[in-house]
């Protein structure tokens, strides 16, 4: 098992993989963000030459996650598919055999704009389908990463990076876990997603991802 890194949010433990996930020790849940199911073969669709074998990938590291971490419930925070044009019969039949072999595991998929126009999943994958704010302890799990009263909002969609480095020819991008006063966010876990820096307010926490560690960025403002 590559190390994770633990930390303490919201009152709650919280643990930080390096497979672009978080686990939720006292609820048993994995928390994936942005996983973009079948973008590859979007992609080739619109004749964009990019590899095959990304959701195959996926479901891999999601099987390996669960062994990890013994998770009982996979969370989507939105963007389980990337397009319409992702429910091919491969992408289709490859989860539906996936989730055969998981069937002990509940999924439920917080809903974000990629899922609009993809559509809910189909009823084979036995994915729970809700809209954003479902709680789970001081959480709320949503895909726009936003506020939400009365709790601690974790979400995706913005797909985050962080940039190392001082001189432009040495800088390196890499995902990142972003958490703020009010809201964090997760690395997108899905291959070809592309990244966003986000700005950092002081005292926000951040957590690059480099290779199979998970590392804890000095925190800006600190005293």
């Amino acid at each position: 098992m590559a190390p994770a890194l633990e930390i303490a949010l919201a009152g709650a433990t919280l643990r930080l993989l390096p497979q672009r996930a978080a686990f939720v020790p006292d609820h048993g849940a994995l928390l994936v963000a942005d996983a973009h199911l079948g973008k590859a073969v979007s992609f080739r669709r619109l004749g964009v030459p990019v590899p095959s074998g990304t959701t195959q990938t996926a479901l891999d590291t999601l099987t390996q996650l669960l062994h990890d971490t013994g998770a009982r419930h996979i969370v989507f925070l939105g963007d389980l598919l990337h397009a319409a044009r992702a429910r091919t019969a491969a992408t289709t039949e490859a989860v539906a055999a996936w989730r055969a072999r998981h069937a002990g595991v509940a999924l439920t998929l917080v809903r974000g704009n990629h899922d609009r126009h993809a559509g809910d999943p189909p009823p084979e994958w036995r994915v729970q389908s809700v809209d954003e704010g479902l709680r789970l302890g001081p959480f709320a799990l949503v895909h726009h990463p936003q506020p939400v009263p009365g709790a601690y909002a974790l979400g995706g969609h913005v797909h985050p990076a962080v940039v190392l480095g001082g001189r432009a020819r040495d800088r390196l991008r890499l995902p990142c876990f972003h958490f703020g006063a009010q809201v964090g966010v997760l690395p997108a876990f899905g291959g070809f997603t592309g990244m966003h820096v986000l700005p950092r307010a002081p005292g926000d926490r951040v957590y690059a991802i480099a290779q199979d560690s998970v590392l804890a960025l000095p925190v800006r403002g600190a005293a």
